[in-house]
């Protein structure tokens, strides 16, 4: 049986759960500033970008085997980003 979602909200709200579980564990690990977005977004930009056809247990398995420091470096070099364009756009 396979799972069709009709729209990027729905997918989101499945992988939920396993959302949480992995935010949990970085929550532990010390990444406590870290959101369950951030786990998505990283995914989304990084791991899934390419991926087409994905079914709901690899994307499961790639939210919980996710390397703890690449999503929390992806996070900053966010942060800075945003910085970085607050900043020029004052000039």
């Amino acid at each position: 049986m396979e799972l069709e979602f009709s729209s990027v909200e729905e997918l989101y709200n499945r992988l939920k759960p396993a959302l949480r579980t992995k935010l949990s564990e970085l929550s532990e690990y010390g990444y406590g500033y870290l959101k369950i977005e951030d786990i998505w977004n990283y995914l989304k930009e990084n791991k899934w970008i390419s991926g087409h056809d994905l079914s709901l247990n690899d994307m499961v398995s790639d939210i919980l085997n996710a390397d703890n420091e690449m999503i929390d470096d992806y996070f900053k070099e966010k942060i800075n980003e945003k910085n970085r364009k607050i900043y020029f756009d004052e000039f």
